[in-house]
């Protein structure tokens, strides 16, 4: 009854059953694992801001063992820019998927960096990404996440810890900002970015939010058939 179909869920191993079963493209909109689409999108952005993706910096900070993170290795491997996570070694990358990374990324000219120093992590990045701390299903570790990441929140100094005028802010979205919710409420420290920053003049948040649109569509032309 499909031509494609995207899923949007928990988990790899569902969203790969269903590729294999469907008879019909199946694009990952999202699982526990990997963020795909999330990373064309992305890197698209940065495509448009600096009109090359080759040699780019991308500084994730955060969560480093999330599906944004795990894509945003890959894909920044692939296309030969230098990945940094930024991140409590707690929530450090899977080793292995690292060293798979790197093993791309010595193809590439691309790089990987996994580190716990905000200063090592963010020097001289093109772009610096966030995302919530707490991703789908984890609403339990809010407490614990804020504790550990509070020190990796993206602030105007952050930004100004690059060393570049033309850093750029990314983030996958939703985020939290501007907040007056019971959550906010509950958890005062919850945000992951300053308001100045997402809202301010190095902000691509929105644009990088239309680019899903295109990049999806770009996905659908490229996979569905002539």
């Amino acid at each position: 009854m499909f031509d494609g179909i995207e899923y949007r869920g928990f988990s790899q191993a569902t969203v790969e059953a269903l590729a294999t079963h469907s008879g019909v493209p199946v694009w990952n909109g999202l699982t526990d694992q990997w963020h795909p689409t999330q990373v064309l999108a992305d890197v698209l952005t940065m495509e448009e801001e600096f009109g090359a993706l080759e040699g780019l910096v991308l500084a994730y900070v955060g969560d480093g063992r999330n599906n944004v993170a795990n894509s945003l290795m890959v894909g920044c491997a692939k296309l030969g820019m230098g990945c940094r996570i930024v991140a409590p070694e707690s929530l450090h990358p899977e080793p292995e998927l690292a060293a798979a990374v790197r093993e791309i990324a010595a193809a590439t000219g691309g790089s990987l960096l996994v580190t716990s120093s905000i200063e090592e992590g963010v020097a001289g990045a093109h772009a610096l990404y966030a995302d919530v701390w707490a991703s789908m299903g984890e609403e339990s570790l809010i407490a614990e996440r804020i504790k550990l990441l509070k020190p990796y929140k993206i602030t105007r100094r952050m930004m100004e810890l690059t060393g570049r005028r033309d850093t750029i802010f990314l983030h996958c979205l939703p985020s939290f900002h501007n907040l007056d919710t019971e959550v906010a409420k509950q958890y005062p420290d919850i945000q992951e970015v300053e308001d100045a920053v997402f809202e301010g003049p190095q902000s691509r948040v929105f644009d990088q939010a239309e680019n899903r649109l295109h990049t999806i569509k770009a996905v659908m032309v490229a996979t569905a058939g002539r």
